[in-house]
């Protein structure tokens, strides 16, 4: 089994925040699937479903970022699955809005919820999607940055960004990391091999 962690705050005033892309990413693919019947456990949202031939549970820690990390250990603990069967979905201020990084190990990068599952786990081995949200122009403070909405411009082709998001996190379930590294760590529009690499 696999465990498809999407990371966000819980409660309607941060839904459509930029910090929120995570539970958004693993909401699309619960549609996707079908919509599983969601359920509490462990402080988190889970639901169970099947990606390809392959087990998954979605999940969905209902605590704050910062201390994500321990419902997703009591959910990961209770399944006994292991980090390297761990894919977790999150907004990154590092990467541009628009582009993905796909990564299967490397510290918290100043995402709370990434160094809450440091922490949590006692190892870095788990997968990432990491979402790009780009940084605040003009001096404006991070926290308030990742803890308000997309802009307008942004949310006109956030529904395709989000799209992909899903595509990377399920790939690299049903494909392998390796290959879905080769996907989506590269611009919008990029194919693959077609001349130059990208980060």
């Amino acid at each position: 089994m696999w465990l498809l962690v999407g990371l966000g705050n819980p409660g309607k005033e941060y839904e459509n925040t930029r910090h929120n892309v995570g539970f958004r990413v693993v909401d699309l693919i619960a549609r996707r699937a079908g919509t599983p019947a969601w359920r509490a456990k462990g402080g988190a949202e889970i639901a169970e479903t099947k990606l390809g031939a392959e087990r998954v549970l979605l999940c969905k820690p209902m605590e704050f970022m910062n201390v994500s990390g321990q419902p997703v250990a009591r959910v990961a603990g209770f399944w006994k699955i292991d980090a390297s069967r761990m894919v977790v979905v999150h907004d990154d201020l590092d990467v541009p809005y628009g582009r993905l990084k796909l990564a299967s190990s490397g510290g918290h990068g100043g995402n709370n919820g990434i160094r809450s599952l440091l922490a949590e786990l006692g190892t870095a081995d788990f997968h990432r999607v990491r979402v790009g949200i780009g940084r605040p122009v003009g001096g404006r403070d991070a926290a308030n940055f990742v803890l308000a909405g997309f802009a307008e411009e942004e949310r006109t082709t956030l529904p395709e960004f989000l799209e992909r998001a899903a595509d990377a996190a399920s790939c690299i379930v049903t494909d392998g990391a390796t290959t879905a590294m080769n996907r989506f760590n590269t611009k919008p529009g990029h194919k693959p091999g077609s001349g130059t690499s990208s980060e």
